[in-house]
């Protein structure tokens, strides 16, 4: 399957990996990179995450990664994964 990032995402990302670089460069880069590899892992199995709680699609996927959502599209028939977005999750207790 070939991954898709939209720029709603990257620019997300950049935001958080900013915001986590004033701390310390080297864990923004370790999280980066360990992003990368769980967002690439998605290939081998698309659907391994819940369906996402912010769209009634069940091609629409949350992985949930340090505090992070990753909302994801499979398109099965394409063999494409959209990756949509990154936030913050947030507890609502």
């Amino acid at each position: 399957m070939k991954i898709i990032y939209q720029p709603k995402f990257i620019n997300s990302f950049n935001q958080i990996w900013d915001y986590i670089s004033l701390d310390s460069r080297n864990r923004a880069n370790q999280f980066k990179k360990e992003v990368k590899e769980k967002i690439e892992d998605l290939e081998n199995m698309p659907f391994k995450f819940r369906q996402s709680i912010y769209f009634q699609d069940e091609n629409i996927r949350d992985l949930i990664f340090k505090g992070y959502t990753i909302v994801y599209r499979v398109d099965a028939i394409k063999e494409i994964i959209t990756i949509i977005g990154i936030k913050k999750c947030q507890d609502d207790l």
